[in-house]
């Protein structure tokens, strides 16, 4: 019986999972005519994925959602950073163009580093992070990585271009083509703000008339935008934004100053401290790909960036690494609108800290203060989410 996945047929992310199927003689059928918005929208698919997320796997077991549960690698963000504005997906700024191109520019010169010694990320052989890693460039090589950009990382070039030929991916993404120039920023629309004071034209002689006059305050009146739940909560003795620029600020005597002034402004009425531990460690198994995981994390968490602190630790110096966090989050619990939004959250074993153990509260200090060795071993990469 073949296995069916719902996911659009140009979909980067479904791409893994038939390819993997390819590598492993799995029989996976594409669902015809899906529509994004549309088909996940349905009772059906509602069904398998409650969160309408796409790729959904529907197997004899259950359904499998999500290219991330069935191919656990995370997407770089970067690309997308940079190409989605310039479609028109997200407002553009071109401030946020330059970090995200400066970020891509790092993660491609560790990955081109790596390969000038080796043709597969791990191995001797195609391996599911090759084909993850593969389905992620796959975007920026088709839509905005142009030869003059790529040409500064040619040992990637050569390993896209390699994987891209391999029979089992042209079977699932046929021919592939660069990109021959960087997508133009989108014009703003002039004719948006054209259109009010025509508009204010046309509403003005009825205002002449006034027989309308006493309806005109309630059709027009604004609903109030509703507030954060969090916003609601009794006020907080700690203010978040003078621990970041105390944090921020502190070079020298880092335990003396930032620590001290941390647990000086903690308030455990007003907020809450929770150790994460990521529940796949084993596969962290290349380095580069394992602290990219770690910033598409933070990435996703800036919905809720006037609300917490956060420090993510890559530990080990040698894989698999670990992946472990400290996250500082107003409330007595992690909000929900976090857990619900960030669908890494469930990639995570959360611990609540219990400030009565001197072990635990000690252990908060060294994830804040980036301590080499922690517990024990080597610190690969650490950062910090303010």
């Amino acid at each position: 019986m073949a296995l069916v996945l719902h996911a659009g047929s140009g979909n980067k992310n479904a791409f893994k999972a038939l390819i993997a199927a390819e590598y492993s003689s799995i029989k996976v059928e594409l669902v015809k005519d899906f529509q994004m918005g549309v088909s996940n929208k349905t009772p059906e698919f509602l069904k398998m994925n409650p969160i309408g997320k796409v790729p959904v796997l529907e197997t004899p077991d259950g359904p499998v959602f999500e290219s991330n549960a069935i191919a656990r690698y995370e997407v770089d963000a970067s690309i997308g950073k940079w190409l989605y504005p310039r479609m028109g997906f997200y407002p553009y700024a071109a401030v946020s163009e330059e970090t995200a191109i400066a970020a891509l520019k790092r993660a491609l010169g560790s990955l081109n580093t790596h390969l000038a010694l080796n043709t597969f990320l791990v191995g001797h052989s195609v391996t599911l992070a090759d084909i993850v890693l593969t389905c992620n460039l796959y975007l920026g090589f088709i839509r905005i990585l142009t030869k003059s950009f790529t040409s500064e990382f040619p040992h990637v070039e050569r390993y896209f271009w390699t994987m891209v030929n391999q029979p089992n991916f042209k079977k699932v993404i046929g021919d592939v083509k660069q990109a021959e120039a960087v997508p133009p920023v989108p014009k703003k629309a002039a004719p948006a703000k054209e259109q009010k004071p025509k508009e204010a034209k046309k509403e003005a002689p009825k205002e002449t008339l006034k027989p309308k006059a006493d309806e005109k305050p309630a059709e027009e009146e604004p609903k109030p935008k509703p507030k954060n739940p969090l916003d609601l909560l009794p006020p907080s003795k700690m203010i978040l934004d003078d621990w970041k620029r105390l944090y921020s600020n502190t070079k020298t005597n880092f335990r003396e100053v930032a620590i001290k002034g941390f647990w000086d402004m903690y308030d455990p009425e007003g907020y809450s401290l929770w150790f994460c531990d990521y529940k796949y460690n084993d596969e962290n198994t290349v380095s580069f790909v394992t602290m990219n995981k770690v910033g598409g994390f933070l990435q996703r968490m800036d919905l809720c960036r006037k609300y917490a602190f956060g420090k993510m630790l890559v530990v080990g110096s040698e894989p698999p690494f670990k992946v472990k966090g400290l996250w500082l989050f107003r409330g007595s619990e992690i909000p929900k609108f976090v857990m619900d939004e960030v669908y890494d959250m469930e990639l995570y074993e959360w611990t609540k800290v219990d400030l009565s153990d001197e072990a635990q509260k000690e252990r908060v200090n060294a994830m804040i203060e980036d301590q080499e060795p922690f517990e024990g071993e080597a610190l690969l990469d650490a950062k910090c989410f303010k």
